[in-house]
């Protein structure tokens, strides 16, 4: 631990956002990485769908990519080799996407390893009380201490305390841009386990979609993004996900006699990046900032890209070289219009997922191809078309 109370950046966060940003700022300053939780990792909050590093290059074709993708096969439950898409109907789509299903657990201690070797300092059990400029004030584990830090970065997800504490905007701000998601760990399932299948309709997971995602042989998390906007009055999360569960004429089947092992819970933010994302001595970055691609829900790939921007923005900064706007002018020309994208696609749906023949017509019209590049926040202009005329016909 450094004896010295002063550190060149400190970051609040070390999920992959803030592990990232402190691998590459570590590099040239010294760095304080915390983390309220104990344990790196837990509790689990997505399902853990990672695309292959060939399929990011294709996702975000103008990011430069962090290091921190080459991580270790242990860190990975399966592989996969499809995404399935299931219409309220029960017809299929399918298109390839090799990807792993990531144990977050191990992953997200991967890479706070790669940043403590870089050189960061991490404190978990630790929570930050108070940021007053360059002032930070932390309790926890050792005691209550206030460090002062050059730069700052908030990779504290949803509802970010640094976000509130430099006066920039929140993500649950808007909520038809905020999804809940929850999800079961089920081992005794019977799936596919070379596919990631995505579920729609309105009366199993209305505003958003359910998902099977294997973990190997007979487990799988099985859960669902739902916005509250779009949910029947006096049903939860939890009733949408046993229905889906339970009555889901083809999901069902593959999960009938499973038994729940864990419960993942946490809020995704669908509603796009914020207009401002650093203020003085202070960044947000990853689902803190809504860096995540709107369509399909995934954040890790946008959040590590962010990561590493935020994490040599800060360092440019400490040493003089550029001013913290810098950050913000990256991340948009690197990730900017695949998220901007997929938020416009996001909204276009939302109609269609009001009704289950239109959305089912929708996915039977957009060819495999055209349904991944949607997935990817990218919109061919056939689809374009159809979607916009579709929506007007909704009014």
């Amino acid at each position: 631990m450094n004896s010295d109370s002063h550190y060149d950046v400190a970051i609040i966060g070390a999920g992959p956002c803030g592990t990232t940003a402190a691998r590459y700022a570590a590099e040239e300053c010294s760095v304080l990485l915390i983390d309220r939780r104990k344990t790196i990792g837990t509790p689990v909050q997505c399902a853990g769908f990672l695309p292959k590093y060939d399929e990011l290059e294709e996702l975000m074709p103008d990011a430069d990519l962090p290091d921190t993708f080459g991580y270790p096969a242990s860190c990975a439950y399966t592989e996969t080799r499809y995404q399935r898409f299931i219409a309220p109907t029960g017809d299929t789509k399918e298109f390839g996407v090799e990807a792993d299903v990531l144990d977050r657990k191990r992953f997200d201690q991967y890479l706070a390893e790669r940043a403590v070797r870089a050189g960061a300092d991490l404190r978990i059990g630790t929570r930050v009380t108070a940021i007053d400029g360059r002032s930070v004030e932390i309790a926890g584990m050792w005691g209550s201490h206030t460090i002062s830090a050059d730069a700052i970065i908030g990779a504290d997800g949803p509802g970010s305390f640094v976000a509130k504490a430099a006066g920039l905007p929140g993500v649950e701000d808007d909520p038809m841009g905020v999804a809940h998601a929850i999800a079961y760990d089920m081992t005794g399932v019977e799936i596919d386990n070379e596919a990631i299948e995505m579920y729609f309709g309105r009366n199993f997971v209305p505003g958003g979609y359910a998902w099977i995602v294997p973990h190997s042989g007979t487990s799988a998390n099985v859960g669902m993004g739902i916005r509250k906007a779009m949910c029947e009055p006096g049903v939860t999360f939890r009733d949408y996900l046993h229905r889906f569960i339970e009555e889901h004429p083809i999901a069902s089947k593959k999960l009938e006699g499973g038994k729940v092992t864990s419960v993942i819970a946490g809020m995704v933010p669908v509603g796009g990046a914020l207009r401002k994302t650093c203020a003085g001595n202070v960044m947000i970055a990853g689902d803190a900032a809504g860096h995540l691609i709107a369509t399909n829900g995934g954040g890790i790939p946008t959040a590590m890209v962010a990561g590493k921007i935020a994490g040599e923005t800060a360092a440019g900064v400490v040493n003089g070289r550029c001013d913290i706007e810098e950050y913000e002018s990256r991340w948009q020309r690197e990730i900017g219009m695949q998220i901007r994208t997929s938020v416009y696609v996001r909204k276009l749906m939302d109609g269609m997922m009001r009704s289950d023949p239109m959305m089912t017509a929708v996915m039977n019209m957009i060819s495999p191809a055209h349904t991944k590049a949607l997935q990817r926040g990218q919109l061919p202009d056939a689809v374009k078309r159809l979607l916009v005329g579709m929506q007007r016909r909704l009014g």
